[in-house]
């Protein structure tokens, strides 16, 4: 088991009713799918729970909650003297920009990049192809900058560029020093675009008791144990309002301003927010941190259900109830069937790969997995670690691949005539939303 970076403390000695927590944890439970909640109050680990078949100490990919670390990497940057928030973009990154670029783009500034009111009018189509700094450069504005707000990862991309030039290394190794190793993060990866530089919107990977205390630093306002290791003004700046968004639409929670990577929300909270229902809420009213990591469809469920079983505790008084316990773990439901001893083998062409099934073991494509009903079997899929559950139902076979350090799950079905499909998704259980790359996609899906 990894080292705790914060302590551990009953949930009745900082404030807030056990039975608070534990309806948290069952509101979550409904959620699919949950993968862990880390809840923390006055700095104290209160409440963690974990849904087999993951596990707390596993890295877990981020999505967009990169992009909170991405605004800290800047923050350090300005403190540094790297970089101003008035430079001009333009200026910062000359060799992507246009040979004559307009008027308009000569007046982003690093600020603009932060708060994404870049001047798009939607954030640029096709921006990930060939070099993606100049290609989002070369995206038209439709307005000035600093009027418009749109959701905009190409935005963040520059800001990492800009940052790994000023400082001449990636942002895994300029943060290292910096905020990983004071808040005590193990190993951390960072996807690159093709030319090298760590993408910044998206594509970090941390385990959830570092959310919880990255959260904690930002509630803290940037001091960890005794030292200021970011400005406060900066992650007050960088967590205020910066734009409106309510032009985006959807749930209460995404149209409540937007600051410099960090989205607010209701009861005077802000939150890192990722794809697929990663986040970091913080409370700084209340004093409270939530880190959750998960692979859902609805990314104000769990919001909801911490408005609505949370905050009540934390705005009440002390609590006199008895405590009760809070499950630390819990189960997301495997798939049932049977097993069968004879073998079974399949060879497709095309995205199905080669599949043979004989008792608990499954062929398909290069990997052996073994599977069971009623229960998740650890094994490794492409390269990464996964675990298994299913068999036959009927004259049918299905099995879930549930990939340990993601939010997706690859689902097998092969059908009683032979012929097979393979998804890969995040839940099964809903409207299907299927991440860039995958077998099929369907439609787009905010990072």
């Amino acid at each position: 088991m990894a080292q705790h970076l914060l302590l551990r403390a009953s949930p009745e000695s900082q404030g807030v009713a056990s039975a608070a927590v534990a309806a948290v944890v069952a509101g979550l439970d409904a959620v699919p799918h949950i993968h862990t909640v880390t809840i923390v109050r006055h700095g104290h680990v209160i409440g963690e729970a974990t849904w087999a078949p993951y596990e707390r100490d596993a890295p877990q990919l981020l999505f967009s909650v990169s992009k909170s670390f991405t605004s800290m990497a800047v923050g350090f940057a300005l403190g540094e003297g790297l970089l101003g928030i008035d430079d001009r973009v333009v200026d910062l990154l000359p060799q992507a920009a246009p040979a004559a670029p307009s008027e308009q783009l000569r007046d982003v500034r690093v600020r603009h990049l932060l708060e994404m009111t870049v001047g798009h009018e939607t954030e640029p189509a096709r921006w990930q192809e060939g070099d993606w700094a100049r290609s989002v450069l070369a995206a038209p504005l439709a307005h000035r900058p600093g009027v418009h707000w749109t959701y905009n990862t190409a935005a963040t991309y520059l800001l990492a560029v800009i940052v790994q030039q000023a400082a001449g290394m990636r942002l895994v190794d300029y943060l290292r020093p910096r905020l990983f190793d004071p808040l005590g993060f193990g190993d951390v990866t960072w996807e690159q675009s093709p030319q090298g530089y760590d993408v910044g919107g998206y594509g970090l990977s941390a385990r959830p008791e570092e959310l919880a205390a990255f959260g904690q630093l930002l509630l803290q306002r940037g001091a960890w144990h005794g030292a200021q290791i970011i400005p406060a003004a900066w992650i007050d700046t960088a967590t205020s309002a910066h734009a409106d968004n309510s032009t985006w639409g959807g749930a209460t929670d995404s149209v409540q301003g937007y600051g410099y990577q960090f989205w607010r929300c209701r009861h005077d909270g802000y939150r890192a927010d990722g794809a697929f229902g990663q986040y970091v809420v913080v409370l700084p009213r209340h004093d409270a941190v939530i880190a959750i990591t998960g692979g859902l469809q609805n990314m104000q469920q769990p919001l909801d259900v911490l408005w609505d079983a949370l905050i009540p505790a934390l705005e009440g008084t002390a609590p006199t109830t008895h405590p009760v316990e809070v499950p630390g773990r819990l189960d997301i439901a495997p798939l049932g069937g049977e097993l069968r001893d004879e073998p079974v083998e399949h060879a497709y062409e095309g995205e199905i790969p080669r599949i043979r099934i004989e008792g608990r073991s499954l062929l398909i494509g290069q990997d052996t997995l073994e599977f069971a009903p009623d229960a998740w079997i650890p094994g490794i899929r492409e390269g990464r670690p996964a675990a298994a559950s299913g068999g036959w139902q009927g004259a049918g076979f299905i099995v879930d691949i549930r990939l340990l350090e993601e939010p997706f799950t690859q689902r097998l079905t092969v059908a009683a005539d032979g012929s097979a499909q393979l998804h890969t998704d995040v839940a099964f259980d809903g409207r299907t939303l299927q991440w860039e790359g995958a077998p099929e996609v369907a439609g787009a899906v905010r990072t």
